[in-house]
């Protein structure tokens, strides 16, 4: 695994280019709860659902949202790249970038342009499958995203929390720093648990070493 670096490279030459791949975490926060919360609101308030129906609906796309995070940090932000240079660069760009400059908090999120784009394009995949429902399905998967955010941020940020929350923090250390082959998950571990990924904990190694 290469270095961490510490400064936040670049990725384009062009300047405009290169600020499109930076934001404050705050915009792509404000964007996706604010965009779960009008989908409830919608769903309960214009569609006519019931609010055990709309929070049903919700809590499977926030589900729903940890299962494609794990897929997409598995498979695509780690794809293969043996062969091809344009492998190579497309792998740097959407991430590898990341893994040299992990506390570069201006690329902690995808750029606001591109996540709209996203978004945009789930919430109406999740009406075309679900029909009126995928609104309220579609809010909890943005709210889901937005809460990956909130930790990923917090995670590369912050000093680990001495509560049940630190073992995000410590499962997703292990990704970055004892090996990228293991520990997809961000806002959870639980995929990781699901598919056999989860890396051991080089703690848990030392300690029955000496045992």
């Amino acid at each position: 695994m290469p270095p961490v670096q510490p400064t936040s490279g670049r990725i384009f030459q062009n300047p405009l280019l290169e600020a499109l791949t930076k934001t404050h975490i705050s915009i792509p926060l404000t964007i996706f709860y604010g965009l779960g919360i009008a989908s409830g609101s919608v769903s309960v308030h214009v569609l006519g659902f019931s609010v055990v129906h709309t929070l049903s609906f919700y809590a499977a796309g926030a589900m729903f949202f940890t299962l494609i995070e794990y897929v997409a940090h598995r498979y695509l932000y780690h794809m293969g790249t043996a062969g091809s240079a344009r492998k190579v660069r497309l792998q740097y760009v959407m991430h590898g970038i990341h893994h040299d400059h992990p506390r570069d908090k201006k690329r902690l999120a995808l750029p606001p342009l591109l996540s709209v784009v996203l978004a945009s394009l789930f919430m109406g995949l999740f009406r075309l499958i679900l029909g009126p429902s995928g609104i309220a399905f579609g809010g909890g998967f943005m709210t889901g995203y937005a809460t990956y955010l909130m930790v990923h941020y917090a995670v590369h940020t912050m000093n680990p929390p001495k509560n049940i929350f630190g073992v995000l923090w410590k499962h997703h250390n292990l990704h970055h720093y004892v090996g990228d082959s293991g520990a997809f998950g961000v806002s959870s571990p639980i995929w990781d648990h699901i598919f056999g990924t989860m890396p051991e904990d080089p703690k848990a190694r030392r300690k029955v070493a000496t045992t």
